[in-house]
């Protein structure tokens, strides 16, 4: 089968990605209207272009059924438990940077760190009989940091959009969130904790290492990577 080679379906991601082959001389073009998902890689026969969201992108690959895609740090490694089994980081692209950290109210003054974090969960619990509420959509990466850090006495709130809202909304004490610049979190009143960068993320390609790579989809690598200089993990 061809190489398919997954990239976001719409917005700035998609953007990005298509300035970033353009740069190679990899043209990349949609096809049809702007709500069809269809495209093509120009002169490479060996080539199927797929447009997915960000999020499905490391599902495909994980199911094997792309060869590569372009998606975030955070999604692969949210989205597979054991991400290196199943895919090669390829190329860090430089864009769709952000980091995912843990954050608390500003009223919490001596609130600075995770430690004191796990202390104040502790007196949560014992205060209200619940435990302290972190809202994230991030909760497997989530509870393994906190996991790391020895934090134990807090529950996930699931939140899939809006999530600095959720602690002025009390239904959340804390947020584990995707942030660019910070000025969502300050304009909600929420402040990163000193330790609480869990990853730093950006668009990354990925190469599947669960895919059939037949004859096929190595022409369309080898075409790609002669213009890129990608080489991958063949393990």
């Amino acid at each position: 089968m061809m190489l398919k080679l997954g990239i976001p379906s719409k917005g700035r991601l998609q953007d990005k990605t298509i300035e970033w082959f353009a740069d190679k001389g990899i043209s990349i073009k949609r096809t049809g209207s702007d709500r069809e998902y269809a495209g093509l890689v120009e002169g490479m026969d060996d080539v199927e272009l797929v447009l997915l969201s960000a999020g499905e992108i490391p599902k495909e690959l994980a199911a094997g059924r792309i060869h590569l895609g372009v998606t975030g740090t955070d999604l692969v490694r949210e989205k597979m438990g054991d991400w290196e089994a199943i895919v090669d980081a390829v190329e860090p692209l430089g864009f769709g940077r952000a980091d995912l950290v843990l954050a608390v109210p500003d009223a919490w003054v001596d609130v600075t760190s995770v430690d004191d974090l796990d202390a104040v969960a502790a007196q949560f619990r014992a205060d209200h009989g619940f435990r302290l509420r972190i809202a994230t959509k991030y909760h497997g990466l989530t509870r393994q940091f906190l996991s790391g850090q020895g934090v134990a006495d807090y529950q996930l709130v699931d939140s899939q959009g809006a999530t600095e809202g959720t602690v002025k909304n009390l239904t959340a004490e804390a947020i584990a969130d995707i942030t660019s610049t910070g000025d969502t979190l300050r304009a909600n009143g929420l402040r990163i904790l000193s330790d609480g960068l869990m990853l730093r993320s950006e668009a990354t390609v990925y190469a599947s290492k669960v895919a059939e790579w037949d004859a096929a989809a190595e022409a369309g690598f080898a075409e790609l990577a002669a213009k890129t200089g990608w080489s991958r993990d063949r393990g």
